[in-house]
């Protein structure tokens, strides 16, 4: 065993378990049923419970979400969080239910516009503390504070998270709510790591949650996530980890045992003394399928990119393929082509420049000709 020294973060408690100050790294997933299907979402559930999730996320993104909570409470002993998306004001329904909730800064924009998003934190902290509920302030890539983006040079993504989340946390803690967890999130695991290093020398004291958002498909989405995981971990950064992984929902499991053997390697010192990287190949990414994706023909989308691509291994594209309305349309604006999923429709991006939407069954020949496009535009 290798002893790690670990950052001397303040404890926080969520449910059973507790984080930071030298507690296990607790692993984490979320549920991928709809929410408002109580029993296949408790079965899910339970099963990441009995896997060993410390946390398990669900996803809350209406009032007859936030309805299903009291059964699903009722039928698990998992400690649950959940999202607030758009509507911060939910947290008042869902609080009396779960152990942790979990907010984006950048999407504290899209309700009430006009209100200052410091009121909304407050309301939030509130609601959290009146109801004995840890806060995770999760900051992604691919959804940032627009005012803070505004302040950053254009190629400049992890200056405006890094920004972001120091911010919050001096909110909190003004305000005297310190039972707080802060995620800093990206599909490249050079950023994860970075962004994540600059925010632990910042504020050693606050726990971390580490992840590589929209991983992809197993190996290569335990692979990045590895990468990130051995080098942050082994420095004493992360209290709890999620490896985030684009898999049937039978199957959202795997993201634990995934976890459990990349915490146990590094336990070992069984990691890579030098991780290299490097974008000089082929880079599909695509995000963890959970209850925001609309149409389960997303997952089976991901593998046929996945098949369908392999011609162009040795170019260095990147391709997103994202499942849902909410994060897909600004987490494929950096890559050199992106899929994001609606009901019934692909939208394919080329960087932020949208070319269509088409029907699923069209999409991969779309695909096809703009990879091929490109890669003859870069020879």
């Amino acid at each position: 065993m290798v002893e790690v020294q670990r950052n001397p973060t303040r404890a926080v408690r969520i449910g059973r378990i507790t984080i930071g100050a030298g507690h296990p790294i607790a692993p984490q997933s979320m549920t991928a049923t709809h929410t408002q299907d109580v029993a296949a979402t408790l079965e899910q559930a339970n099963a990441l419970h009995a896997a060993g999730a410390g946390v398990v996320r669900i996803a809350v993104d209406s009032k007859k979400d936030a309805a299903a909570l009291p059964a699903i409470r009722a039928g698990t002993e998992a400690n649950l969080a959940i999202d607030l998306q758009e509507n911060y004001r939910l947290a008042l329904e869902v609080a009396p239910h779960v152990d942790k909730l979990r907010y984006n800064p950048g999407h504290l924009y899209h309700h009430e516009p006009t209100k200052p998003w410091q009121d909304k934190v407050k309301f939030i902290a509130e609601v959290a503390a009146a109801n004995d509920c840890g806060l995770r302030v999760g900051v992604n890539c691919g959804s940032v504070d627009p005012a803070k983006k505004e302040q950053f040079a254009e190629d400049d993504s992890i200056g405006p998270m890094l920004a972001s989340a120091l911010e919050h946390c001096e909110l909190l803690d003004a305000i005297g709510f310190t039972r707080y967890v802060v995620s800093l999130k990206d599909s490249d695991p050079r950023k994860v790591i970075d962004v994540n290093r600059r925010f632990a020398e910042a504020r050693p004291d606050v726990p971390l949650h580490l992840g590589v958002t929209e991983a992809g498909m197993p190996p290569d989405g335990i692979i990045k996530t590895r990468i990130a995981f051995e080098q942050l971990i082994s420095r004493g950064i992360g209290d709890t980890v999620r490896v985030s992984l684009t898999v049937p929902n039978a199957d959202k499991p795997q993201e634990i045992a995934a976890a459990n053997a990349i915490l146990a390697d590094i336990a070992a010192g069984r990691v890579r003394s030098v991780v290299d990287y490097g974008l000089s190949s082929l880079n599909i990414i695509s995000c963890p399928s959970c209850s925001r994706v609309e149409n389960e023909a997303f997952i089976e989308l991901a593998k046929q990119v996945k098949e369908m691509t392999a011609y162009a291994k040795d170019h260095a594209v990147t391709i997103a393929v994202m499942g849902c309305r909410v994060n897909g349309p600004g987490e494929t604006d950096d890559a050199d082509l992106g899929l994001w999923c609606g009901p019934t429709h692909v939208n394919l991006k080329r960087r932020s420049t949208e070319l269509g939407a088409f029907p699923y069954d069209e999409i991969l020949p779309k695909l096809r000709h703009e990879l091929d496009k490109l890669i003859a535009e870069r020879s």
